[in-house]
């Protein structure tokens, strides 16, 4: 499969760290491609691959104002994340219950 062919899936768009910050930054307000670039080291290609793999899996969406692409989160795919993580959590939670029953009886 080609790269241009490729769709992301919100696991695989969240892997990479400076993707993660994007979505923060977008979480707070809709923002053009010049913005979202002036918080990283960069460029603004790159940025736009990153916010094209974030599109793919549909987190981000863009539209046009003027003569600018302005982005915004669309937090809905975050669901399949916080589903597939509260699985895991009662496992966090059993592990700290067995450690805090410990602690407290030595």
């Amino acid at each position: 499969m080609s790269s241009s062919a490729q769709k992301y899936d919100v696991f695989q768009a969240i892997a990479d760290p400076t993707r993660r910050k994007v979505l923060k930054l977008l979480a707070e307000k809709e923002l053009p491609i010049s913005e979202i670039t002036s918080h990283f080291s960069i460029s603004r290609t790159a940025i736009a691959k990153h916010l094209h793999i974030l599109s793919e899996a549909q987190l981000v969406s863009g539209r046009k104002v003027g003569r600018e692409k302005r982005y915004r989160l669309q937090p809905e795919p975050l669901t399949e994340l916080q589903q597939w993580l509260s699985y895991y959590e009662k496992f966090w939670n059993n592990k700290l219950s067995i450690l805090k029953h410990e602690i407290e009886n030595e």
